[in-house]
């Protein structure tokens, strides 16, 4: 393993409009490089509900390493097609262990797990008794050595979050990222000096939407409490929210938010 390592984590990504983003931050404004690693939640990335293989190809040619993803990464049925071919993608490892795709792949540097947290989620193992199991496994198989362990932990409730990561930190995790909200915190931290941690970091799309969709449609079915068919909020500015973690060896030693806006005028410019 290289002595410092700096990764990347991308929220989750909503629609064309995040995708955009995405793309403008790595390859328009010269990101890539400054990285080793890039992770991405992308379980909202085509048309804010699951993923498509042609997205999936595209986050890749962005320079994005791994896809992590959550419980709407079933909402594009053609998921079902192409999920056990991705090399890159991983869906929660607390569903059941009959379901398509794996929970958690193993790179170079890094081994990143996805689990989807229990409060107001669908019914699934427990997030901590998969992981305790999980990890007890690849140590038995000495697949832990030299690695970085990052887990995305996709689940809405705050207290549960922050309960997980100490948990975690506990069994060797060395970094834990939570998404599904959409929603940055402000809580960046590195716990008991060994595992770097934020409740949420947040998406990527229209700074004008409600968490990426349509104010109206979002609205609408506030006031009424029927289901209306959201769609994604494709209006300016973009932004892109992050978080940035470098790693001495396997130890967190720095931890940083980003946030990234960009205007459609910002984009004619560069275009011309």
């Amino acid at each position: 393993m290289q002595e410092k390592l700096k990764i990347l984590f991308i929220g989750d990504i909503v629609g064309r409009a995040g995708r955009n983003i995405v793309k403008k931050y790595l390859l328009d404004d010269n990101k890539l490089n400054d990285y080793d690693f890039v992770i991405a939640n992308a379980e909202n990335a085509s048309h804010g509900f699951g993923l498509t293989k042609k997205n999936h190809d595209d986050l890749i040619s962005c320079g994005v390493n791994c896809l992590t993803s959550g419980n709407h990464i079933w909402d594009k049925k053609d998921i079902l097609q192409y999920i056990d071919e991705s090399d890159i993608l991983i869906r929660p490892y607390n569903y059941h262990k009959s379901t398509k795709g794996v929970g958690y792949r193993v790179f170079d540097n890094f081994i990143v797990i996805n689990l989807l947290g229990k409060t107001f989620m669908p019914l699934i193992e427990c997030p901590f008794e998969a992981l305790d199991r999980l990890l007890a496994e690849l140590k038995e198989k000495k697949m832990c050595d030299d690695k970085i362990i990052i887990v995305d932990f996709h689940a809405e409730a705050t207290a549960e979050k922050q309960c997980f990561v100490r948990y975690a930190a506990s069994l060797g995790v060395n970094a834990v990222i939570g998404t599904h909200t959409h929603v940055p915190t402000a809580d960046e931290c590195i716990i008991d000096s060994k595992c770097a941690y934020i409740t949420d970091v947040g998406f990527c799309g229209s700074k004008n939407g409600v968490i990426g969709m349509e104010y109206e449609g979002s609205l609408k079915r506030l006031l009424t409490s029927i289901n209306e068919r959201f769609e994604v909020e494709m209006s300016y500015p973009y932004i892109l929210n992050a978080l940035e973690v470098e790693f001495n060896r396997n130890i967190p030693v720095s931890i940083r938010r980003i946030s990234f806006e960009y205007t459609q005028h910002e984009e004619k410019e560069s275009e011309d």
